[in-house]
């Protein structure tokens, strides 16, 4: 940077052009993982990566990996937009405050949060429907186990992992009424020795098919070494371990966006709101349903998928009661975005409880 002002100062003192050394736009990107994660953060830095292609040295990038949710997080949002930041990505739920604490101090910066709800003029919010991910796992979950057990390592009691359990266990418990759910909550995005951990319990516990909502590929490894389990990619493809033990995935697909909004920022154009995508536009994807799938289930996945893509069914369809019994959907019933972004409850069929 010393370099770049002295070669700067020397042409202005020499009346030459100054050479244009810098960016038109800086964007940065607050990471929870490392971008080497392979799940969750592996994904948000392909994401980044798209920007770079797309826009050349008209934009600068910038990332921090690791950075815990909290007073950590202020602290590193706030040294990029004093660095010059134009628009900052803080891409994970727990940096929600820390956003907008930042935010308020820096009117001029634009902030973008994934998966929260809390937006200002200068802070939007961002998400995918991955619950409609774990509609097509689900289902394949419930013909593949074949002790009727499945398990499902949680990350935290948030609304977005209990969809994503709900999701799962509607459709598993659509194909096969026998289907139950055993659910460990790790309290962590990314660690695989809790990961493993987890893993191995619910194995011991009779799983022969394991759901993560967490980022490394630490079950993937347990359930390699099991045998005889299945397992599905989480945030991205995973496919070093298809076709077994995992036997597809789901996908986040950032790119489009972070072009779109970073596009925004450089037209003028951009302004605070809300998005939350699914299939249909391609947020989320379905990884390869792996040939260890039978061709009649890989049949009912992919029509399942296409469904969700074209709007023709949604994943939260009644009758549905929620776990005490009560009355939730009724035949035929969908769920609003408001319950569903706010979802803390367990459908019924479901043993246990969310923590608090």
């Amino acid at each position: 940077m010393k370099f770049t002002k002295l070669l700067t100062s020397a042409a202005v003192a020499l009346g030459l052009a100054a050479p244009v050394m810098a960016a038109d736009t800086k964007v940065g990107f607050v990471y929870v993982g490392p971008v080497g994660d392979g799940g969750w953060t592996y994904e948000h830095d392909q994401g980044r990566k798209a920007v770079v292609e797309a826009f050349g040295d008209k934009v600068e990038t910038v990332y921090v990996e690791n950075v815990p949710e909290g007073p950590d997080a202020e602290r590193v949002m706030t040294q990029m937009a004093l660095q010059g930041a134009d628009l900052i990505f803080t891409t994970s739920f727990g940096y929600m405050d820390p956003t907008l604490n930042v935010a308020a101090k820096f009117p001029n910066v634009k902030f973008e949060h994934a998966t929260g709800y809390k937006r200002s003029d200068n802070v939007s919010t961002y998400s995918a429907r991955f619950y409609e991910g774990r509609a097509v796992q689900g289902t394949i979950a419930g013909h593949m186990t074949k002790s009727n057990i499945v398990g499902y390592i949680g990350s935290y009691p948030i609304p977005e992992v209990v969809r994503g359990i709900n999701s799962a266990f509607i459709h598993a418990k659509k194909v096969n009424p026998d289907v139950e759910f055993k659910i460990i909550w790790a309290f962590t995005w990314f660690d695989p020795a809790k990961e493993a951990d987890a893993a191995k319990t619910l194995i011991d516990q009779g799983a022969d098919v394991i759901l993560q909502h967490t980022d490394s590929t630490a079950p993937q490894a347990v359930a390699a070494e099991a045998g005889n389990v299945v397992t599905f990619g989480q945030a991205s493809d995973m496919s070093e371990y298809a076709p077994f033990p995992r036997v597809s995935s789901i996908i986040d697909d950032w790119a489009p966006y972070y072009v779109a909004r970073t596009q925004a920022v450089m037209d003028g154009t951009w302004t605070s709101m809300d998005t939350w995508d699914g299939i249909g536009p391609g947020m989320v994807g379905i990884g390869e349903i792996s040939d260890a799938v039978p061709a009649d289930v890989k049949a009912e996945a992919m029509a399942l998928k296409d469904a969700l893509a074209d709007g023709s069914y949604h994943a939260f369809t009644g009758p549905v009661n929620k776990q005490d019994g009560s009355a939730w959907l009724a035949e035929g019933e969908t769920a609003d975005d408001g319950t569903l972004a706010g979802m803390s409850f367990y459908v019924e069929g479901i043993d246990g409880s969310i923590p608090q």
